[in-house]
């Protein structure tokens, strides 16, 4: 069953799973527990307010999630999706550090990035061929 399930999703399909689960669970998370330090996301606050942000990294894990089932070449928007829901937080985060509003700023951008990263060097990649089933041995 995992074996099939693996080879369904493909290497591209699998990243494209677990980081979509991420992304609900950390908008899942704005919306049940925000996080009670916001100085680092008062840029991005000031387009949305944190529930509507929540439910775009939802909606953002679901969109990467549907694209899992989707043949490479036509799983690029959930690649998308997902950079581009950390963008406002890297930004956000960059921001609030160059403003001196979060001397920290500069450490959760980064790691946006470096979250990110994967996800970009992933999407260039091309889904490794499937291995052919071995054919049972002919028997005279």
């Amino acid at each position: 069953m995992v074996r099939r399930l693996r080879r369904q999703l493909g290497r591209r399909g699998t990243i494209l799973s677990c980081y979509g689960i991420v992304w609900i669970l950390y908008g899942f998370g704005q919306l049940v527990t925000p996080q009670p330090d916001q100085r680092g996301l008062t840029l991005a606050l000031s387009v949305f307010p944190l529930v509507v942000w929540g439910w775009l990294w939802i909606v953002a894990g679901i969109i990467a999630m549907a694209c899992a089932w989707a043949p490479p070449g036509r799983d690029a928007a959930g690649f998308i999706v997902l950079v581009l829901i950390a963008l406002p937080w890297m930004v956000t985060y960059l921001a609030a550090w160059i403003t001196r509003d979060l001397p920290r700023g500069w450490v959760a951008a980064a790691i946006w990035m470096l979250i990110c990263i994967p996800i970009m060097v992933v999407a260039g990649w091309p889904e490794a061929p499937r291995r052919k089933r071995a054919e049972a041995p002919y028997e005279c």
